[in-house]
């Protein structure tokens, strides 16, 4: 339910979005910050919603609830990208520690992705019981309690067992955090995912710098992960409570008659059903979910990949196959930062079209290439084509009205995961049978699908 001044909007108001007409503007501004930003996120999922205010050049800006609660949301995306590149930095600490080949250690992270996987149909249920707020600052918590665990496993079985406690953290994380980033640009009227998706791979990076210095200094991974570990839980959690405040669980035409003053619609939110804890996807989000699996494909081949296909097919120097890495995670950042200013100029249907033909060419020129330059230039083209692709699906099945956004997030999020599980078996499969270049083939197949699916993105 609304607090604040929301009440004192115009009969004639039926779409709860804040800031339509000049009394509209000033009653957000002067109510209270939580029931502007809930008021914004409880409206319908139009494609162009209104902003909250307006600037003497004309273009609309957002009230200062919805802008704190958008620095809010950005937080905790880049605390979940930097627990994950800190993490990453420390697994050749792990399979030294444990003595772990190559084998056993690639069975033992499956079960990480396994509990994203599992526990992701979760956290709709838990924004529905508790609210989005409390539910983020909660599963923020296990999220970076679950760093600590993996570094203590004394054997492989307590190791997989931690990674799958950890994942479900993760998981968890990933689909609540999500869902206030739909709410924040429902809130904003324009999109702000890219931006967001944008601060976790910067996250990542700052995660990863973090960890070669620490294995560099000869930090023992057990200190490193349990000192990082509080830091970022504090700034999740404190981060957490600035976030949208709005229940989920009321539909569309439930927060209309709320907005307009309907009795019948008090306690809506309380007697709405909750979410159930598994259910197949809509076709809708299906068919988003299979968009974001075509690019988060090209993505795990890349960043597990790229490294190896320097080094083995244009036959580069350990130093400089590492760069293919970093110009693929750099130019992806770049562009997730930029992406939203691309998606309100061109939309997000023609943003991911001319991505998909970018990073088809990029990856064909992995193909082609046999010098590093080449390679890393393909690389680094592929980042950029499919930078904007997954904060686009994520922002999609928010705004679908089949579904809770909680729920339709976690069924894309889903298939992106086994996706970025099977990318990496997948392309060595193929390149076991046949060649490394053949495997980039067959990513750059799947990166034309981009260009041909990006229609589902379509309001």
């Amino acid at each position: 339910m609304q607090t604040g001044d929301s009440g004192r909007e115009p009969e004639s108001r039926t779409d709860g979005t804040p800031g339509d007409g000049p009394h509209d503007r000033q009653a957000a501004v002067k109510g209270d910050s939580q029931a502007a930003v809930s008021a914004a996120a409880d409206r319908p999922h139009d494609t162009h919603p209104k902003a909250p205010a307006a600037d003497l050049s004309g273009r609309t800006r957002p009230v200062r609830p919805v802008r704190r609660a958008r620095v809010a949301v950005s937080v905790v995306f880049a605390v979940h990208g930097t627990a994950s590149g800190t993490f990453a930095t420390r697994i050749p600490w792990l399979r030294e520690h444990l003595d772990l080949s190559p084998g056993w250690l690639g069975l033992a992270l499956v079960f990480m992705t396994a509990g994203a996987s599992a526990a992701m149909p979760l956290s709709a249920r838990l924004a529905h019981r508790y609210g989005p707020r409390r539910a983020l600052a909660w599963v923020s918590l296990a999220c970076c309690a679950g760093l600590v665990l993996p570094p203590l496993a004394p054997s492989l079985g307590w190791l997989c067992l931690a990674l799958f406690l950890y994942g479900c953290g993760l998981g968890l994380m990933d689909v609540a955090m999500n869902a206030q980033g739909v709410r924040v640009e429902e809130a904003y009227g324009r999109s702000v995912m890219s931006g967001l998706h944008g601060l976790w791979s910067v996250g990542t990076l700052v995660g990863g710098a973090g960890g070669v210095m620490a294995a560099h200094a000869g930090l023992d991974g057990r200190i490193h992960l349990a000192s990082a570990a509080p830091l970022l839980a504090a700034l999740a959690v404190a981060a957490a409570r600035w976030t949208p405040g709005a229940e989920p669980a009321a539909a569309p035409a439930e927060a209309r008659s709320r907005a307009a003053g309907a009795p019948e619609a008090a306690g809506a939110a309380d007697d709405a059903e909750a979410p159930p804890r598994f259910a197949l996807p809509s076709r809708g989000v299906l068919a988003i979910g299979l968009l974001g699996f075509c690019a988060v494909f090209a993505e795990g081949a890349s960043m597990d990949w790229s490294g190896i296909y320097l080094a083995d097919v244009t036959g580069a120097e350990p130093g400089l196959a590492a760069s293919a890495y970093t110009a693929f995670a750099c130019t992806m950042a770049l562009a997730r930062l930029s992406g939203d200013a691309v998606v309100r100029r061109f939309g997000p249907v023609a943003t991911v079209r001319t991505g998909g033909v970018l990073a088809a060419l990029g990856a064909a020129l992995v193909v082609a290439a046999r010098t590093p330059a080449v390679a890393v230039a393909g690389f680094a083209l592929v980042g950029v084509g499919i930078a904007v692709v997954v904060p686009l699906c994520f922002a999609a099945a928010g705004r679908s009205t089949a579904t809770a956004p909680g729920q339709a997030i976690a069924g894309v999020a889903t298939l992106a995961y086994a996706s970025g599980l099977a990318a990496p078996a997948i392309v060595g499969w193929i390149a076991q049978t046949t060649t490394l270049s053949v495997s980039f083939g067959v990513v750059t197949a799947l990166l034309l699908g981009l260009v041909a699916a990006a229609g589902v993105l379509r309001a």
